[in-house]
């Protein structure tokens, strides 16, 4: 007796489709599943033993053989287990009701049939509905992300009792509602308006968040560093729905959505403790997970005290922060995620945190600060665009009552540059100014005469890689269209200059 039940799997962000088939013959009883299963796959024969039998069915006594098709795709995790109890349900002629046409099932399953949560689910679902599913069975806690996917009707289910009383028509289980993205609200977050001071941080925050620059804050210790960068969120524009569908595929591949939840306009804060791994920064593992530079794709990597970080850990990033993409090679497969985040870190000037200090002075060797400041490669400042001093804060402005700007005022200006963006490079995949290709930024990047003068002199007295030449480029547009002006004039560019030079007062690694 055979039969077959539709599933779905899912390698890196993408899903594919498997057919779960069944087949009971004669013979000595055995159970076996082949279709190169994983060691999670293959315990799933005691799991939908155990499942059957505490719900009142009976295990065939026969050589049952279950394959996962295609055979040559790695099948990982306890995803099958709901198909694969339904496929022997079928070959035993213990479903006589059947499946609805053009069904698909996943779910892990509890010795007494309880229906648990699964990784991966929007990615399986996308696949899914690429592939002819019109209705998907998914654990009751996963159907809001699958419910994400146009076109696929959505059923949660909470346990194998409920699923069959639905098969049966007894009691049908309610379909989970589409989700709308535009349903989705914005939480409360902490406040710019929190912050006194620091006028000059706030507008390269500002100028980083309008065109998703990475930044660098140096200061001594209780200046705000670490205050203004988790403001950050609260001034970036919503993410648009397919960067949250891009995100929370990621997030579903890492088991990180929370239960009841698909999509947020939030766009993701990542803060790493300094300890983290070189692996776990950029993802891997012997099935490849997502790191913490795909954890915070369309969203930030903040990084504070960062030359306590390994130095391999801070040069894993040099590729991800450049090419917004990070490729996980093990012998059995390679896997790449998407990593387009801004980064933003902090760090002191100093061991002691008291160099170039008003009033405090510093404790450190010149010997000393050289290998602290050593940590920070050239090649990964290189790749900041805006490097920004903090300077304590002045007490007038601590006992002040007021504060500064509020982060609603903030991030409207920021979403009318982004707008602008958007407009100007509709058609070309480009969303944000940071991301600018070098044949599109000399289309888009045009400096007055002045301004190409300007550029000319600091080139050459600095000392500028090609690299930072470009970054310029793009910080001084996005200053420009905070401004609302088209053309780059001398004012936006020596504001973006001024945020090139901080690497030589510290003398950092060139």
């Amino acid at each position: 007796m055979y039969a077959q039940v539709t599933s779905c799997g899912s390698f890196a962000l993408e899903g594919f489709r498997v057919t779960v088939e069944a087949d009971i013959s004669g013979g000595l009883p055995a159970f076996e599943i082949v279709g190169l299963p994983d060691s999670a796959v293959k315990e799933a024969k005691d799991r939908v033993r155990s499942a059957l039998k505490n719900n009142g069915f009976s295990w065939p006594v026969s050589r049952i053989t279950v394959n996962l098709a295609p055979a040559d795709i790695k099948k990982t995790g306890p995803v099958y287990d709901l198909p694969v109890l339904l496929a022997v349900l079928l070959a035993s002629e213990q479903l006589p009701s059947g499946l609805p046409a053009e069904s698909g099932f996943l779910g892990e399953l509890a010795l007494d049939g309880t229906v648990r949560s699964v990784t991966g689910v929007l990615p399986m679902a996308i696949a899914a509905a690429e592939h002819g599913v019109r209705v998907l069975f998914v654990p009751q806690d996963n159907a809001p992300e699958a419910a994400v996917v146009d076109g696929l009707t959505v059923i949660g289910v909470p346990s194998l009792s409920a699923l069959l009383g639905h098969l049966s028509g007894t009691y049908p289980l309610p379909v989970q509602p589409r989700i709308l993205f535009d349903a989705v609200e914005l939480p409360a977050m902490p406040d710019f308006a929190e912050v006194h001071g620091q006028e000059e941080a706030r507008r390269a925050l500002e100028i980083a968040a309008a065109g998703f620059h990475n930044c660098l804050l140096v200061g001594p210790p209780g200046t705000g560093k670490s205050m203004l960068a988790k403001r950050l969120p609260s001034i970036l524009p919503p993410m648009t729905e397919s960067e949250a569908i891009e995100t929370a595929k990621v997030y579903s591949v890492a088991g990180l959505l929370e239960k009841g939840t698909a999509l947020s306009a939030i766009r993701p804060f990542r803060s790493p403790h300094h300890s983290v791994s070189p692996m776990g920064l950029s993802g891997g593992g012997s099935n490849p997970r997502p790191g913490e530079v795909s954890l915070s794709h369309n969203g930030v990597l903040f990084l504070d005290e960062l030359p306590e970080f390994s130095r391999d850990a801070l040069e894993i990033l040099r590729q991800p922060m450049e090419d917004g993409t990070v490729t996980i090679s093990r012998v059995a497969a390679t896997a790449t995620y998407p990593c387009r985040m801004m980064v933003i870190a902090a760090m002191n000037p100093c061991p002691c945190g008291f160099y170039g200090h008003p009033t405090k002075p510093c404790s450190c060797t010149p010997s000393a600060i050289d290998r602290y400041l050593q940590k920070i490669s050239g090649p990964l400042l290189d790749r900041v665009d805006l490097h920004v001093e903090v300077p304590p804060v002045e007490y007038s402005a601590l006992s002040s009552s007021s504060g500064g700007e509020s982060s609603a005022e903030i991030r409207a200006r920021v979403i009318a540059a982004r707008e602008l963006q958007l407009a100007r490079y509709r058609g070309t995949g480009i969303t944000c100014n940071a991301h600018l290709t070098p044949k599109l930024l000399r289309r888009f990047c045009k400096l007055t005469p002045a301004a190409d003068q300007l550029m000319g002199n600091a080139f050459a007295r600095l000392g500028l890689s090609a690299r930072a030449y470009d970054r310029i480029l793009k910080v001084s547009r996005t200053i420009a269209d905070l401004a609302g002006c088209e053309t780059i004039d001398a004012v936006h560019l020596s504001e973006a200059i001024q945020y090139r030079t901080l690497d030589r007062k510290y003398h950092f690694v060139r």
